[in-house]
């Protein structure tokens, strides 16, 4: 068995890898491609919303998906058991698919690139310390105008771990996080509210997004779009000339008549 880099390894601790590998092959014989994918995933979210805590989730789960590829026919089967059980009816039903033998395909390339951190941002902050930074982000942003009526902000992060066992033994696995930070912000001036919000995210540890200078240029951008549209006037509305050039007029007509020109709406007697 080759090495697994994840820290998610399903062979050791819900199945094991030589019957599981017999099942993989007896899933795929006869078959151009396919692989066993196996996964857990888990992530969390946190909600400060008028200076009041709104909403914590964190979830996990786990399972697999056997796929065969035979032509153009592709036979999946899926599960969220991780058992050697689930697996066998797995491929009891791939099977389906495969009514002549095909030649197989060549195995995908191994890759060294690592296209983003190995951490888990789950467990790289205290979940006291996102707390305490979420309302540090909304007394922050109340501190900056008088006029800031309701302040949102929000963190997540998640990792997903995965592994793919194909019929010749090799084994590549992947280690994906992911974090994210929003702000919402709320002005009222003479009775009239307008709201602005900024955010990023990306694959790489939620340490990243904690510090003063990433969450204060959200705060700072999100109040900066609220000011702005308080200032905003409507726009013209009415009949008025549209004039259509050269590249995407069509979208536009599509749009304006389109729709209502379409066969449902022959079909219900409600075309124009």
């Amino acid at each position: 068995m080759s090495n697994i880099v994840a820290s998610f390894n399903p062979f050791k601790n819900h199945l094991d890898f030589d019957r599981t590998l017999n099942l993989v092959n007896d899933a795929l014989d006869g078959a151009n491609d396919g692989e066993l994918f196996l996964e857990e995933a888990k992530s969390e979210s946190l909600m400060l919303d008028d200076r009041k805590l709104r909403n914590a989730t964190f979830n996990s789960s786990k399972g697999f998906g056997l796929r065969a590829v035979n032509g153009e026919t592709i036979g999946y089967a899926h599960s969220s058991n991780l058992t050697e059980e689930a697996l066998k009816h797995a491929v009891s039903t791939v099977r389906l698919a495969i009514n002549n033998p095909a030649e197989k395909a060549p195995p995908p390339k191994k890759t060294s690139i690592s296209l983003y951190s190995s951490c888990n941002s789950l467990d790289s902050v205290p979940f006291e310390k996102k707390v305490a930074v979420l309302r540090e982000i909304d007394d922050y942003a109340r501190s900056k105008d008088k006029r800031v009526v309701q302040v949102s902000a929000s963190l997540g992060s998640s990792i997903q771990e995965l592994v793919i066992l194909r019929s010749d033994g090799s084994i590549f696995d992947d280690h994906r996080p992911m974090a994210r930070i929003h702000v919402n912000i709320i002005v009222e001036e003479n009775g009239r509210r307008e709201s602005g919000s900024s955010g990023s995210g990306g694959r790489f540890n939620l340490k990243q997004l904690l510090s003063k200078a990433t969450w204060g240029k959200h705060a700072n951008e999100a109040l900066r779009i609220a000011l702005l549209n308080l200032r905003a006037v409507p726009a013209p509305a009415g009949i008025m000339d549209v004039v259509l050039g050269p590249g995407w007029p069509g979208v536009l007509l599509h749009e304006a008549v389109g729709h209502g020109l379409e066969g449902d709406f022959n079909r219900k007697k409600t075309s124009a």
